[in-house]
């Protein structure tokens, strides 16, 4: 199991990867990435909507009143054009971590 510590500062780029898939809502959002990591990551629902809110505030997503299967409410998240800029971006920081981490790791000037 990682540290949600350690993996906090990704959630937005999950989720945004999640949502240039196709429009989703909380419940799917946060299976996927338990799935995705293999049980590894387990996002707390409290996270998930935090960051679902602070993205919405962004305007990188929108959401919008859709229902499920059987009729039930649901509250559905989509990428916006700007979203998909903000994706771009925090893919480049993270090759840019990686980076980072492994030549730290080899320790090598």
């Amino acid at each position: 199991m990682i540290s949600s510590d350690l993996i906090r500062g990704y959630n937005d780029l999950f989720i945004l990867q999640i949502l240039s898939w196709g429009d989703s809502y909380g419940y799917e959002i946060g299976k996927q990435i338990t799935q995705l990591s293999r049980g590894a990551y387990i996002i707390k629902e409290t996270t998930l909507y935090t960051a679902f809110n602070r993205l919405a505030k962004a305007q990188w997503i929108e959401s919008y009143p859709g229902q499920e299967s059987n009729g039930r409410a649901r509250t559905y998240y989509r990428l916006t054009a700007k979203g998909q800029d903000a994706l771009q971006m925090k893919v480049q920081e993270w090759q840019v971590v990686q980076e980072v981490v492994k030549n730290i790791l080899k320790g090598e000037l």
